[in-house]
């Protein structure tokens, strides 16, 4: 047969346009978390693949689990491509579920417009591009007609925000696949192959309400949660001192990024709730540094009598780690990377967490690559004016379907 990474290239080139259509079509359909009603997109979803002659498989995620996780529906897609006997399973990841756009837009975030070579919305580049990259690159696998071993699954999944627990989790500990390789939306620049843990805990202070004009019957519960927010802050000039040997990753740190309280302005407050965010990098124990939090937030609390503590976890995502078995898959990446782009494509490690952790933490060896851009600082991922560039969406997938055909041939 001619050269098959041609074919490939040329039938993803004769279809770009079908594909940025399905990812306009994907950006329409919100899917904000909180609150979390990602059913409706994972069906509309189906549905687009329905008409590609895909099957999607449709996994509810029983209500009372979605709701202890914060959210008002789950529903998870896998689509099963078969082809010849033996040969590697590999699963292609992507997630629905973001963030609520915020303010500040100069394009509809549910609009999927374009605009200067660009398509704009939320989840346009984190990470509904990567429904469509990975779509459009079986598509063109398939089409080449050439045989094959193994197969591919399609995971797409609705929990990413909130740790993936009843997303890449859920699927995997209710045995509904077991692939040998992942791979998981990302960057087109760099292959990524470790990624921060993340630890998020609520703090809630707990003081004696009064009026302000008699302070001192009361314990301001504010001033309590200062004196910790002090001590809590004053670790991140430590953790600058901790630095990880994974490239693309720094050190440590610690964010407060909600804090709730009091009823009113003439109110001593007594009851303000702290909600933090502290990355790890992969060398670090996930025990000992929620241990040492608690004993920082104890420590200060004691400092200011009368107030009392409640500390509760609310998430735990451990750093990915790379696994060995991840270098056919990285290797394919970086050489098609490179051919496609024109540059080096290097491995790195990420600041993010993500929920490909998930798959790594079961054994299965995976990295992260897809159609987002160099930097998240680019793509505005989270913040207003989300964008994906099309070029990048149209050369990533050809970087993934030219890589699927070296694992699967």
């Amino acid at each position: 047969m001619s050269n098959p990474y041609v074919q490939l290239d040329a039938w993803i080139d004769a279809h770009f346009d079908e594909e940025v259509s399905f990812l306009q079509q994907l950006v329409r359909v919100p899917t904000d978390t909180p609150p979390g009603n990602n059913a409706p997109h994972a069906e509309r979803t189906a549905q687009l693949l329905a008409g590609f002659g895909f099957d999607a498989e449709k996994h509810v995620v029983p209500e009372d689990e979605v709701r202890a996780g914060g959210m008002e529906s789950v529903m998870n897609l896998i689509v099963r491509r078969r082809y010849g006997d033996g040969g590697r399973t590999v699963a292609l990841n992507a997630h629905g579920d973001v963030v609520p756009p915020g303010e500040g837009w100069t394009h509809d975030p549910y609009g999927g417009e374009i605009d200067d070579g660009k398509l704009y919305g939320r989840a346009a580049a984190v990470s509904k591009s990567d429904f469509a990259t990975f779509t459009f690159a079986v598509r063109a696998l398939e089409a080449l007609g050439a045989p094959l071993k193994g197969g591919v699954e399609l995971h797409f999944t609705y929990d990413e925000e909130f740790g993936g627990e009843l997303g890449p989790g859920w699927l995997l500990r209710n045995g509904l696949t077991k692939p040998d390789l992942a791979l998981a939306a990302g960057f087109s620049y760099q292959v990524v192959t470790a990624h921060n843990g993340c630890l998020q805990m609520e703090v809630t202070v707990h003081g004696k309400m009064a009026h302000a004009a008699i302070p001192d019957t009361g314990v301001d519960a504010l001033q309590g949660a200062v004196v910790i927010l002090n001590a809590l802050y004053a670790q991140n000039q430590l953790y600058k001192q901790v630095k990880s040997k994974v490239p693309g990753i720094n050190h440590p740190y610690l964010n407060v990024g909600r804090i709730e309280g009091g009823t009113n302005t003439n109110v001593v407050p007594g009851k303000v709730v702290l909600k933090l965010d502290r990355r790890m990098i992969p060398e670090e124990d996930p025990v000992q540094v929620e241990a040492d939090i608690r004993r920082v937030i104890n420590e200060a609390a004691t400092a200011f009598p009368g107030i009392q503590v409640d500390i509760k976890r609310i998430l735990l995502a451990r750093a990915m780690q790379p696994l060995a078995g991840n270098a056919p898959l990285v290797q394919a990446l970086r050489q098609h990377g490179s051919a496609v782009f024109g540059e080096d494509i290097p491995t790195s490690g990420t600041p993010l967490y993500t929920d490909v952790r998930l798959y790594c933490e079961r054994g299965i060896p995976a990295v992260i690559y897809g159609a987002g851009p160099r930097t998240v600082l680019e793509s505005h991922a989270k913040r207003n004016d989300e964008r994906v560039e099309l070029e990048d969406l149209r050369r990533a997938t050809k970087v993934v379907a030219r890589s699927l055909f070296d694992l699967l041939r």
